[in-house]
């Protein structure tokens, strides 16, 4: 099967070399084609590093954000599975072909890779995002297991191109795609060896606005899918649900502290999103949101 390696990125200049290399230095089994998509000049200038024999394809975007982007190069990428990532991301050896491989079945549609925090837990917000990302991974492990609906994870996912011709800008891409793959009766999978580094952010106030744009991504779902048949994972019920783990997470008293801190945290940005959502009815909107932090 031919691939597309599609990377977004903006204003990324100093990570894109690292994401692209991490593909680069991959044996990916199949043939494919690794496209660097930004608005920025300097972005592409950086890829533009990289030989033409690797087979590296440069784009420019229109600048109006991922998801638009996303949909106007779709009709144009003819490969049988597109994989997408960011250009602040960087993945780990061998994870193409993890992902590659439960395309195998062909009732599969999407397939989501695992993220993975760069920092470790000596600090709040590393201790955050290692939690985090810990319980994400052990809900899709549950979700697999009893063959059930799962969501993607936007920093390392794939999906069989052609099925999907485009999608709506008001909600994440991540979030919809594999949503709509569901209802033409295709399978979520999960890569679990298939690592994603993310670096993540390390102030409140790149943490709230992240947070909220991310979980407000969800709430517009309804408008286009039966979230009843294919039940959504981010949601407050879900996370009250789960609120014990999060004190059974921690190793020390200083980690208890952050454990209380992220509940807190947590039950703050839920507000702010119900508050933004169906009293302002600020809905999500696509466009580019660099977050300094995180690069």
């Amino acid at each position: 099967m031919k691939l597309s390696i599609l990377i977004t990125a903006f204003k990324e200049e100093k990570t894109i070399g690292k994401a692209i290399e991490s593909f680069l230095n991959q044996n990916i089994k199949e043939s494919f084609e690794l496209i660097v998509m930004a608005p920025d000049k300097e972005t592409l200038l950086e890829a533009k590093k990289y030989p033409s024999k690797n087979k590296i394809k440069l784009v420019k975007d229109p600048g109006k954000g991922k998801s638009y982007a996303i949909n106007k190069i779709l009709p144009k990428i003819k490969s049988e599975i597109i994989l997408l990532t960011d250009g602040d991301v960087y993945v780990s050896e061998n994870s193409v072909n993890e992902i590659l491989e439960k395309f195998k079945d062909k009732k599969v549609g999407c397939v989501t890779g695992r993220p993975f925090p760069s920092e470790d837990k000596s600090k709040k917000y590393g201790y955050w995002a290692n939690f985090l990302f810990d319980s994400a991974h052990e809900m899709r492990m549950k979700l697999k297991k009893d063959n059930k609906f799962l969501e993607c994870s936007g920093y390392l996912w794939a999906f069989r191109n052609g099925i999907i011709k485009e999608f709506p800008l008001d909600v994440a891409e991540d979030t919809i795609v594999p949503y709509l793959f569901s209802e033409k009766g295709y399978k979520i999978d999960y890569a679990e060896n298939a690592l994603v580094y993310v670096k993540n952010v390390n102030n409140w106030k790149d943490w709230i606005s992240q947070k909220i744009r991310t979980s407000r991504a969800h709430e517009t779902l309804n408008k286009y899918v039966n979230t009843k048949k294919f039940p959504r994972s981010k949601t407050f019920s879900n996370e009250a649900r789960g609120a014990f783990s999060l004190f059974i997470y921690p190793r020390s008293i200083m980690q208890f502290l952050w454990s209380i801190e992220l509940f807190l945290a947590r039950f703050y940005m839920w507000i702010k999103v119900f508050n933004e959502v169906y009293i302002r009815k600020k809905y999500h909107q696509d466009g580019w949101q660099r977050v300094e932090s995180t690069k």
